[in-house]
Formats: structure tokens, sequence, C-alpha cells
């Protein structure tokens, strides 16, 4: 059975900088795209950055040039490195996996949500 876990949320002030980490384990026989997504109280999960296997990233406008994603296909593991952050980037941070099995079979995976506090 595959599981993503997330690590690397906490408390940092306005401006700082802290860096999430995602590992799929389970048999997993490709990586067809992972990425993170943010929930608030009251607000729909909306997306944060993607990565498509090949190399190609979406971010949402409200982080683009702050936060980073990138991809170990190795250890199928997602990062997102986030800086200068600001108090609306608090929520409760999501992995993503668009991963498949050894008998072709995909799916979506989400981790179980890391909190990103953010104090201004």
């Amino acid at each position: 059975q595959v599981q993503l876990v997330e690590s690397g949320g906490g408390l940092v002030q306005a401006g700082g900088s802290l860096t999430l980490s995602c590992v799929a384990s389970g048999s997993i026989a490709l990586n067809n795209a992972m990425g993170w997504y943010r929930q608030v109280p009251g607000r729909q999960r909306e997306l944060v950055a993607h990565s498509l296997n090949g190399g190609r990233t979406t971010y949402a406008d409200s982080v683009r040039g702050r936060f980073t994603i990138s991809v170990d296909n190795t250890k199928n593991s997602v990062y997102l490195r986030m800086s200068n952050l600001m108090a609306a980037d608090t929520g409760i941070y999501y992995c993503y996996g668009d991963l498949c099995g050894t008998h072709e079979d995909c799916d979506d995976f989400w981790g179980q949500g890391t909190q990103v506090t953010v104090s201004s």
C-alpha cells in the first residue's frame, strides 16, 4: 500500500524559511507527478506547487518566486523550499502524488498534512 509521509512543518516568523519533505513508500513503479497543496479553515485545498515527471513545474501565483519544488524520483520524494514566508502562507500543507504500482495501476495519493504557521 502506498503511503506519503510529510515532515518539516512548524512555526516560523514572517520573512523566514522552511523546507517541507515528503516520501512515498510502497510498491511504486512510476511517479507521474508530485506536488504540494495547502488548506486553511473555511477554504478549499489549493495548489501550491506541482511537478510533472520530466521536470515541468507549476506554481500558485502567490508563491511563485518564493517557493521551489523539487523531486527526487529515485527516492519517490518531493520537497518544497519556502522562502520569504508570509502570514498568508499559514495552513496545512499536503503532499500529493500521482503514482503507479507494478501493475500499471495509477492513482492519486495524499499525505496526512503538516502544519505551517507563519507569525507576523
